[in-house]
């Protein structure tokens, strides 16, 4: 049997920097997905089989036998190789697998796998063991972007793996696409949360919540609150395809708090502002054209104020100003999202507006070198097929 499954990128709205700063921040799903398929695989004739990992986008396979992983990992050294629930990867089963990530000769230009690669084993090993299995992966999602691929390619992952094992109780004979239940979707969560700090050392456990739950949340020092929109926002979202250095960018806003203390506090309490009202606007209900419109146009004034703020905090980049003043064009309102210094911007699509404006503004994004995606806001988490 073949599990596969499917999980959303993500999005920050508002807040991004200030919520590091006690201000609120607001993130949501965007129809751009990771995708998995997984089987368990019989082992042959004389042969303990192996465990696959293909990575369609790179073109890229990895394999590692069965009998190898089984004795790399002894149960002195980490513990019992299946866990019901998550645990953290110790130092110890973190060095184990670096040994094995390290014998696969990962080509130098994508030495950046190696992350990855070190997450789905562990991923793989403490939910399955060593049982030879083969587990592909492709995404819609541009890397190193902002846009969550990491959390969308641990939750997708940990979604099929759980999916196969004893911890879920789906009916496997029901088609199309399915979504689980809550408990479950905590498990995965827990369980993709674990990899992300594989892969990016402390993260805030924002993204991967995202992407396995859906829809929007709130968050604030810590605290989430789901939100839901009544209608469906486009985004246009524009990767500049330039790098940037997150912690450095943190580090930068920092800097300007210790020596604008007053008026960068005064910046963090109009985003804080920005995120609570956009939040309300977001679930407010809306009856007909005219109530959307003026849902629409009030989001795109909130959008402007906070990338203004944005530009405040010094983390604006030559390549998002360019985006800026290419969507002001067509009176279209949008933000950087995510660390900024480069990646991507949104641009908020209203519904009225035509495919003919919309085709014309991604001709002359994509003129500049940028990437163009459009995608919806606030749709499913994590879902699942049987086949």
């Amino acid at each position: 049997m073949e599990v596969r499954t499917r999980a959303p990128g993500k999005i920050i709205l508002s807040g991004e920097h200030a919520v590091v700063h006690g201000s609120t921040a607001v993130a949501a799903a965007i129809d751009l997905y990771t995708r998995v398929s997984f089987r368990l695989l019989p082992p042959s004739e004389g042969d303990a089989g192996s465990v696959e990992l293909e990575l369609k986008d790179t073109g890229l396979a990895f394999s590692w036998p069965s009998s190898r992983l089984k004795e790399t990992f002894s149960f002195e050294a980490i513990g019992p190789p299946l866990s019901p629930t998550p645990r953290p990867c110790s130092p110890e089963h973190s060095k184990l697998i670096a040994s094995l990530v390290e014998e696969q000769n990962i080509p130098e230009a994508k030495i950046w796998l190696r992350s990855g690669i070190h997450a789905f084993l562990y991923l793989y090993t403490s939910i399955h063991g060593f049982k030879p299995g083969k587990v592909v992966i492709s995404s819609e999602l541009p890397l190193g972007s902002g846009l969550g691929s990491s959390a969308a390619f641990c939750v997708s992952l940990s979604g099929a793996l759980l999916a196969l094992s004893d911890a879920f109780s789906i009916d496997r004979q029901t088609k199309g696409w399915l979504e689980l239940e809550l408990s479950e979707l905590e498990l995965v969560n827990k369980w993709a949360f674990e990899g992300e700090k594989i892969i990016h050392g402390k993260p805030s456990g924002i993204d991967n919540t995202v992407s396995t739950f859906g829809s929007m949340i709130k968050f604030r020092s810590g605290e989430l609150t789901h939100i839901r929109s009544s209608t469906p926002l486009r985004m246009l979202i524009t990767n500049t395809k330039v790098g940037r250095n997150t912690k450095a960018l943190v580090a930068g806003v920092s800097e300007r708090v210790l020596k604008h203390p007053d008026a960068m506090a005064a910046v963090f309490r109009a985003v804080d502002s920005i995120s609570k009202e956009l939040s309300v606007i977001i679930e407010s209900p809306t009856s007909d054209d005219v109530s959307i419109i003026a849902k629409e146009e009030k989001l795109e004034e909130l959008m402007e104020m906070n990338q203004g703020l944005l530009q405040c905090m010094g983390v604006s980049h030559a390549s998002i100003e360019t985006v800026l003043r290419t969507t002001l064009k067509y009176k279209l309102a949008s933000k950087l999202t995510g660390a900024g210094g480069g990646g991507c911007v949104l641009t908020l699509l209203p519904t009225l507006l035509s495919t003919k404006i919309v085709d014309k503004v991604i001709a002359e994004l994509e003129s500049c070198g940028f990437q163009c995606l459009k995608a919806e806001v606030g749709g499913k988490g994590l879902e699942v097929c049987f086949s």
